[in-house]
């Protein structure tokens, strides 16, 4: 909605909403309230950088995070911040620490302090909807359902088939997965990871897929419990870079040798990968444009330039081999 619409609706010219809007005097009474009537009839939300205009230092992007902790996040907000501050835009972070209660808390008050938001959240559209009536949002790595959002899309399914080619032109054959045990169903990088391996004949056995939670110590628990279940696998891919790392870790533990005993390949791509031993190998995701992608289909939203097509809202990820497979 915009401030057209709004005068439309009660019937009086764009100077008269913006008088009543921003409380001048030059208006009568009941004028005024059948401006703001149509404004909350219509979900209307003054536009801040309407005003930033003026004073171009108000314009403010609320960035959503999952957990700061993971250098997934932080990548992705270091390319957000660094778009923002070439517009001479502010940038507010919440971290919602991946739980579903704080997102809400996060979400009522968001939509009075910024002028977009971007990020990730696990909260229905309707939810989103709700808190961010009149603010441009756009999700990361969610497709939206409906066209009041934008979404930035991650594309891994080529990076994922390059993997499991590549572990199996090494002769392996018995393929696990340590997935995200977060979700309510299984993820799309499970999905790729089970059409790559068909592509190849590979029949996943059961327990082949062990769920992890997103941090070292879960990836090195998730690995435990696979091998002690099938010790003959000789491979894992992982959910992400950070539960690749903690599968590492706990190989080390196992007296295996990577990759010559188990080989590893996480998702993500995360410059921390370098700074395991061995190195990582990850299907890899340019973090630093997927923030800055989001903040720049949130500042054509919010200035009313042409959006972004969907086809040029995808960051795709590819395979990049180090020392772990």
């Amino acid at each position: 909605m915009t401030i057209h619409d709004v005068a439309r609706s009660a019937g009086v010219s764009r100077q008269t909403v913006s008088r009543a809007l921003n409380d001048k005097a030059e208006i009568d009474g009941s004028t005024k309230q059948r401006v703001l009537d149509a404004a909350r009839e219509l979900g209307y939300r003054p536009s801040r950088f309407a005003r930033g205009l003026v004073r171009p230092d108000t314009t403010t992007v609320g960035l959503v995070v999952a957990d700061l902790l993971n250098p997934f996040f932080t990548e992705v907000a270091s390319g957000a911040l660094e778009a923002a501050r070439a517009r001479g835009w502010h940038v507010v972070v919440y971290d919602t620490a991946g739980d579903a209660e704080q997102e809400l808390a996060t979400l009522r008050v968001i939509g009075t302090q910024v002028d977009a938001v971007v990020g990730y959240f696990g909260r229905s559209e309707e939810d989103l909807d709700r808190f961010t009536a009149g603010i441009p949002v756009v999700l990361i790595g969610r497709e939206p359902r409906t066209p009041r959002f934008s979404g930035i899309a991650i594309d891994g399914e080529d990076g994922v088939r390059d993997a499991v080619a590549h572990l199996v032109s090494r002769g392996h054959r018995r393929i696990g997965m340590l997935d995200d045990e977060g979700g309510s169903e299984p993820s799309v990088r499970q999905r790729w990871f089970r059409r790559a391996v068909a592509e190849h004949g590979i029949a996943l056995a059961p327990g082949w897929i062990t769920g992890a939670a997103q941090t070292v110590d879960g990836g090195g628990a998730a690995l435990a419990t696979l091998l002690a279940a099938h010790p003959d696998v000789t491979a894992v891919f992982a959910f992400n870079d950070v539960i690749a790392i903690g599968a590492l870790r706990e190989a080390r533990r196992f007296g295996l040798r990577v990759p010559a005993d188990l080989a590893v390949i996480g998702f993500d791509g995360l410059a921390l990968g370098t700074l395991v031993e061995p190195e990582l190998s990850s299907v890899a995701v340019d973090t630093r444009a997927l923030g800055a992608l989001a903040v720049e289909q949130a500042a054509r939203l919010v200035t009313g330039a042409v959006p972004l097509r969907p086809a040029e809202l995808v960051v795709r990820a590819a395979l990049h081999l180090r020392e772990s497979a």
